[in-house]
C-alpha cells in the first residue's frame, strides 16, 4: 500500500506553509521606518546603518534558530527551549506575550491591508460618522476573517493559501526590477551615523524596522510538520527560513536604497512601497503587486486568527483559562477566542486609528523579548554543552548565540525606550494582568495530571508530537520466535506464527528450554526427545515454504526465552499463556510477564479459547488501546506496520477515567482523532472509540463485540516504566491478558528517553 503524507516534504513548502508573516513585513516596515529618518533630516547619514544593522540581527538570531531546531523537535520552539532551561514561569510569560502579539499581528496586518486599499481607493481617507471609511473597511474585513477562520482550517487555507507564494514572487519581481532599472546599489554604512548625534535617530531607525523578525519562530514551531527523523526535519525547517528570511534581507538592501530614492514618505496618502512599485513595475503587475499585497495581509491577519484559536485550546486543557474559552464550534475549533481578538481590535481601530505605525513599535516590542528570552536559553544550553565536550563548533555556535542574545537585548531596549509613550508601556501592565491570571485560573481549576497536560498540547496543536509511522524496515515480523513446551495445547501458536512468517523472508525459530533437574522433581524430558519433538513440528512449517530453525536451550525458561529474542533478528515472539489461577498469579510470576519485561521484540500472547479466532486470527480488525500517555503510543508503529501488511481496520480505543468523565471523553475521542488521521495519511483505515469508565471490562467487551483479531498494547501506560522493577506487567495489560478473547500484542514498555533514541 503506498504511502500518503500531507507533512512538508521540502524546504520549499515549508516557506510557503509558514512565511506569510515574515514575508510581508516589506510592504509595511518602510513607511514609518523612513518618515521617522526624513522628518528628522538625516536619511542620508543613517539610512543604510539602520538597514545593515537590522540584516546583522537576522543574520545572528536565524543562526541561532537553526541551534534550537535540532535541539526542540516537537514543534514548541523557543517555548520549548525557555521551558527547559528556565522553568514554568517562562511559559507563562511566553503564553502572555504570544497571546498579546497575535492580537497585535492582526491589528498590523489589517492596519497595513486598508494603507494598500486607501493607495487604489483614496475615498477611503473620506470621513463618514466622525470616522475614516477606513476604518469601517478594516472593521468589515476583520469580521470576514473572523468567520471564514472560525469555519476551520480548511476553509481557510482555501481562502488564504495561495498568498505566501505570490508575495515572495513580488518581492523577488520588485528585486529583480530594481537591478534591472536602477542597478546594484546596496546601503551604504557611513560611520556618522554612530556619532553622538545621529546615533538615537540610527538606533530609532533600527527599532522601526526590526518589525521584519516576528516571524522567525513560525520556522522553529513547523519542525514537526516535516518528514523525515529528527534531523532532517530540523535541516528543512532551517531552509525554510532560510528562503523567507534571505527574500526579506534582500529585499531590504536592494529594493530598500529603490524606496528611498523613488518615493515620499511624508505622502499620507499613497505608502511608500505602492509608489515604489508604479515606478518600477508596468501598470496592470503594478495592480497586480497591491491585490497580492492584500491577499497576504489578509493572510497574515487569519493566521493570528487561528494561532489564537491553538493557543485557547492549549491553555483550557492545561487548566489555565476556563474551559468556556477554549469551547469548539461544529467546525471544531474555538471560536470565541476569535472574537474576543477582533473585538478589541474594533476598539483598537476605533479609538486608535488603522495606520500601521500606530502598532508596529508594540508589535516588535513582545516578539523581541521572546527572542532575547530565547537567546539567553541558547546560550545557557550551549555554555553547559561547551564545559562537557569544548569543540571548535560548540564554541562558534555560543559565540553566534551569545551575538543574537545581545542583539536582541538591545534591541528590546531600544523599542522600549523609543516607543515607550507610543504604546509599548502596555506590555508592563499587560503581560503581568495575564501572568497572575493564568496563574489564579490554574489555582481555581487545580493543575492537570501529566497525561492530562500532555493530551491538552497535542490536541491543541497544529502537529501534535505523535509519531504514527516511523521509518521502518521491509517485511516486518518475518522473523518470529516461537517457546513450545512439547504439549499439544502449546502447539495452538503455531497457526498464528505461520500467518506472520508466510512470504518472502519468513522464518520461524522453535525454541524449547530444558530446565535443569532438581530434587524431588519429576523426571525431566531427555533433550534428544526434544530435537525429534521439534524437528517433526519443524517439517510441516517447511511443508508449507517457510524456513525454520530448532534451538534447545538449558536454563531458567523465562531468561532463555528473553535472551534468545534479544540475541538479534527475532521481529517477535509468540507464546501461549501459561493456565494459572488468579491466587496463584500473587505467589508465582507467570511465564509470559517475565519475557516482556526482558524482551526488547513485541511478544504476541495466545490464550486458547473455543472460539477459533483466539488461535488463528486474521489480522482483519486491530484494537489499540491508548490512555493519552507518550508511554501507550509506543506501539503505535507496530500498528502501522500491521495494518499496512494486511490491509486492517484499525479501532482506536480510550477509556475515560477520573472525576469529569464527560469532559475527559471529549478530549480522548479529539486526541484519538488525531491519531486516526496520521493513519488516513498513510493510506490506512482507521475509527475511534472513546467510551467506558473502566479500561480492563472496556478493551475485552469491545474486543468481543468488534470481532477484533487482536488487541495491542503496551506493557505500562499511565502508570509509567518506572515501575518494571517490581510490576513486571501493567495491571490494565495483565488483566487483559487473563480474560483476552483473541491474541494480545504486547510491547515492552521503554522510558521516553530510551523510545526516542530507538
Amino acid at each position: 500500500m503506498a504511502h500518503v503524507s500531507h507533512k512538508l516534504s521540502g524546504s520549499l513548502q515549508g516557506a510557503l506553509a509558514g512565511g506569510g508573516d515574515p514575508a510581508t513585513s516589506p510592504l509595511y516596515v518602510f513607511g514609518p521606518f523612513l518618515k521617522y529618518l526624513v522628518a528628522a533630516g538625516i536619511a542620508q547619514v543613517t539610512f543604510g546603518a539602520s538597514i545593515w544593522l537590522a540584516v546583522i540581527t537576522v543574520t545572528a538570531v536565524s543562526a541561532m534558530y537553526r541551534q534550537v531546531m535540532i535541539w526542540v523537535t516537537d514543534g514548541s520552539g523557543g517555548s520549548g527551549l525557555n521551558e527547559e532551561e528556565f522553568g514554568p514561569w517562562a511559559v507563562k510569560i511566553n503564553a502572555g506575550i504570544t497571546l498579546v502579539e497575535y492580537t497585535l499581528t492582526f491589528l498590523v496586518s489589517m492596519a497595513a491591508l486598508v494603507t494598500f486599499l486607501a493607495d487604489r481607493l483614496p475615498a477611503l481617507n473620506s470621513h463618514f460618522v466622525g470616522l475614516p471609511l477606513r476604518t469601517f473597511a478594516a472593521i468589515a474585513l476583520s469580521i470576514l476573517i473572523g468567520f471564514i477562520v472560525n469555519r476551520g482550517p480548511k476553509m481557510a487555507v482555501r481562502a488564504f493559501g495561495p498568498a505566501t507564494a505570490a508575495v515572495l514572487l513580488l518581492l523577488w519581481g520588485l528585486i529583480f526590477a530594481t537591478v534591472w532599472k536602477l542597478g546594484l546599489h546596496l546601503p551604504g554604512l557611513r560611520f556618522e551615523a554612530f556619532t553622538a548625534h545621529n546615533l538615537p535617530f540610527t538606533l530609532g531607525g533600527y527599532a522601526r524596522i526590526l518589525a521584519l523578525m516576528t516571524g522567525v519562530e513560525i520556522f522553529a514551531n513547523l519542525v514537526v510538520a516535516y518528514e523525515g527523523p529528527a534531523r532532517t526535519r530540523s535541516r528543512r525547517a532551517f531552509g525554510s527560513l532560510v528562503i523567507v528570511m534571505s527574500t526579506t534581507s534582500l529585499t531590504m538592501l536592494i529594493v530598500g536604497p529603490a524606496i528611498k530614492a523613488l518615493s515620499d514618505p511624508m505622502n499620507p496618502h499613497v505608502s511608500v512601497f505602492t509608489q515604489t512599485m508604479d515606478r518600477l513595475l508596468p501598470g496592470p503587475i503594478s495592480y497586480l503587486g497591491t491585490l497580492i499585497g492584500i491577499a497576504v495581509l489578509l493572510s497574515a491577519a487569519a493566521a493570528s486568527a487561528q494561532g489564537i484559536q491553538n493557543l485557547a485550546l492549549g491553555l483550557r486543557y492545561r487548566h489555565y483559562i476556563p474551559a468556556a474559552l477554549g469551547q469548539r464550534n461544529r467546525f471544531d475549533v474555538a471560536d470565541r477566542p476569535v472574537w474576543l481578538e477582533i473585538a478589541v481590535c474594533v476598539v483598537c481601530f476605533i479609538v486608535f486609528g488603522t495606520h500601521e505605525d500606530t502598532y508596529l513599535a508594540l508589535y516588535a516590542a513582545g516578539v523581541f523579548v521572546l527572542l532575547s528570552l530565547t537567546g539567553w536559553a541558547a546560550v545557557k544550553r550551549l555554555t553547559r554543552e561547551v564545559r562537557a565536550t569544548p569543540t571548535t563548533q560548540r564554541v562558534l555556535g555560543l559565540v553566534g548565540a551569545g551575538l543574537a542574545a545581545l542583539l536582541t537585548s538591545t534591541a528590546t531596549v531600544l523599542i522600549f525606550a523609543d516607543r515607550f509613550r507610543d504604546g509599548a508601556w502596555a506590555y508592563f501592565l499587560l503581560i503581568p494582568m495575564l501572568y497572575f491570571g493564568f496563574g489564579e485560573a490554574r489555582r481555581r481549576l487545580g493543575a492537570p495530571s501529566s497525561v492530562e497536560d500532555r493530551l491538552g498540547r497535542v490536541v491543541s496543536s497544529n502537529y501534535p508530537p505523535v509519531v504514527v509511522a516511523p521509518q521502518r524496515a521491509a517485511n516486518t515480523f518475518r522473523s518470529i520466535l516461537v517457546p513450545l513446551d512439547g504439549s499439544p495445547t502449546g502447539e495452538a501458536v503455531l497457526a498464528l506464527a505461520h500467518t506472520l512468517a508466510h512470504g518472502p523472508g519468513g522464518k520461524i525459530t522453535l525454541l524449547t528450554v530444558l530446565e535443569p533437574d532438581r530434587a524431588g522433581d519429576s523426571p525431566r524430558r531427555s533433550e534428544s526427545s526434544v530435537r525429534a519433538y521439534l524437528a517433526d513440528v519443524s517439517t510441516h512449517i517447511r511443508n508449507a515454504g517457510i524456513t525454520t530453525e530448532a534451538v534447545v536451550l538449558h536454563g531458567e525458561p523465562s531468561e532463555q526465552i528473553g535472551e534468545a529474542a534479544r540475541a538479534g533478528g527475532i521481529d517477535a515472539v509468540v507464546m501461549r499463556l501459561g493456565e494459572r489461577a488468579r491466587w496463584q498469579r500473587w505467589f508465582a510470576a507467570n511465564i509470559t510477564s517475565e519475557v516482556i519485561y526482558q524482551t526488547t521484540p513485541p511478544l504476541i500472547v495466545v490464550r486458547p479459547t473455543a472460539d477459533w479466532r483466539s488461535t488463528r486470527p486474521r489480522f482483519c480488525r486491530l484494537l489499540v488501546a491508548l490512555d493519552g500517555s507518550e508511554t501507550a503510543e509506543q506501539v503505535l508503529p507496530y500498528v502501522r506496520d500491521l495494518a499496512d501488511r494486511f490491509g486492517s481496520e484499525v479501532i482506536l480505543l480510550a477509556v475515560p477515567e477520573g472525576a469529569d468523565e464527560e469532559q475527559q471523553a471529549l478530549t480522548l475521542r479529539r486526541y484519538l482523532e488525531r491519531i486516526a488521521e496520521d493513519l488516513a495519511r498513510a493510506g490506512l483505515r482507521a475509527r475511534t472509540l472513546a467510551t467506558g469508565s473502566a479500561p480492563v471490562p472496556m478493551i475485552l467487551q469491545t474486543a468481543q463485540a468488534e470481532e477484533a483479531d487482536l488487541i495491542m498494547m503496551v506493557s505500562h501506560g499511565r502508570g509509567g516504566v518506572s515501575r518494571q522493577s517490581y510490576v513486571k506487567l501493567g495491571s490494565v495489560a495483565a488483566e487483559v491478558l487473563q480474560g483476552t478473547p483473541c491474541p494480545v500484542f504486547l510491547v515492552s514498555a521503554l522510558p521516553l528517553s530510551s523510545a526516542a533514541q530507538t
